[in-house]
């Protein structure tokens, strides 16, 4: 097949940095290199932009700089909320959900090896937790409530302000994975209820490589990496000053561009789903349909492999994903929609088309034109559909 464009979308894997971003970040590469510990000029150039960047990010979610620690991204942002708190934590036992991120999963999986207990809560068909269900699993040793605030392969939006309510009626501290999240809808962390929060820059057009945990003052947290000083003295390890000061800038662009932005995606999103369920028989949206992020598609098609779809469509220039980019490589079906109640075999033809500020109705026109072609020639030629 010839290519005829290139279309990528695959933002919930990573976004292009803007070239607003970028040009921000260049001077800390070079003449304004310094290390933010030290004490000369140079040192306190790049500790005044650290600093510029971490009020940035505290006034896109509604917090105060002081509870706002730069990380390399959202994993370890994950990782410390978790692992930090059943540090101090006075108890054993982690509540969370069946569908979220490996950050947090093999997190929680790598605790119950050290006799954490964890509860994974099941979801309804549409990807969604009950609230209730999270009161009825507290115990007496519950340190941690943690459930995404918007799921990375269906777009199911999490009640987390519910959630939030129930386990501080209990005295428990909840963290939220808002990694997809940030200039989708608005985060704020006090509506939201959230003690610990993750967020990755490069999901909203920012570097790879920098994120942020937002810590609630007064949580409970122990320090996950230990050296020296910096982020007084909770996260050691120099600073990526060109990469916090890229997050500074992509989160105030993508909360200011978020009112514009985030209806138009939803707009597309729509007509691009309608186009594939009316053009496409024995097509299922996964995810909930109303309440789900305004840039996510995910489909899932009978009698083929979401991995040849992926390979046909790289061959006419779009670029889709199957599920998180985090587990692309797994023969595995994804973890996500199993427990949303998908058989195995038909979440292995699953697409995930994620939009961008990028993209535009064009791009919608040429996935609708192209798309149906591909899964009636993968059918054709699919032993499963002969066995149905």
């Amino acid at each position: 097949m010839e290519r005829k464009r290139s279309v990528y979308m695959d933002h919930a894997a990573t976004t292009p940095v803007r070239p607003e971003v970028a040009r921000a970040m260049l001077p800390y590469f070079s003449e304004r290199f310094g290390n933010p510990s030290s004490l000369y000029s140079l040192a306190r150039e790049a500790q005044e932009a650290l600093e510029e960047a971490r009020g940035r990010v505290a006034a896109a979610i509604g917090a105060t700089p002081a509870e706002v620690y730069f990380t390399s991204g959202g994993t370890e942002a994950d990782n410390w909320a978790i692992k930090g708190t059943a540090l101090r934590g006075k108890g054993d036992h982690i509540i969370t959900s069946a569908i979220e991120h490996h950050a947090v999963l093999h997190t929680c999986r790598s605790l119950e090896k050290q006799g954490y207990r964890v509860t994974y809560l099941p979801v309804d068909e549409f990807g969604r937790v009950e609230p209730g269900a999270v009161e009825e699993a507290i115990t007496d040793r519950t340190i941690l409530v943690s459930v995404m605030a918007a799921n990375n392969e269906i777009g199911t939006i999490q009640p987390v302000r519910a959630i939030a309510e129930i386990a501080h009626d209990h005295t428990i501290p909840f963290h939220t994975d808002a990694v997809q999240a940030i200039g989708a809808f608005p985060v704020d962390v006090d509506e939201m209820g959230a003690d610990l929060l993750a967020l990755s820059a490069h999901k909203f057009g920012g570097p790879k490589g920098t994120g942020a945990l937002y810590v609630r003052r007064g949580t409970r947290i122990g320090t996950f990496m230990d050296g020296g000083a910096q982020e007084r003295g909770k996260r050691a390890g120099t600073e990526n000053v060109p990469g916090i000061v890229g997050l500074g800038r992509a989160i105030e662009l993508a909360i200011a561009g978020m009112p514009q932005n985030a209806p138009r995606l939803a707009a597309m999103r729509d007509r691009l789903i309608r186009g594939i369920l009316d053009a496409i028989p024995d097509t299922r949206l996964n995810g909930h349909p109303t309440e789900r992020l305004a840039n996510n598609v995910n489909v899932a098609f009978r009698y083929v492999e979401g991995e040849s779809i992926l390979l046909m469509l790289d061959a006419l220039g779009i670029a889709a994903s199957t599920g998180s980019a985090c587990t692309s490589a797994s023969l595995e079906p994804s973890h996500v929609l199993t427990s949303c109640g998908l058989p195995p075999e038909h979440a292995h033809g699953s697409l995930r088309l994620t939009l961008g500020y990028a993209n535009t109705g064009e791009d919608i026109d040429y996935v609708l034109e192209v798309l149906p072609g591909i899964i009636e020639r993968l059918r054709e030629i699919s032993p499963l559909r002969g066995e149905a």
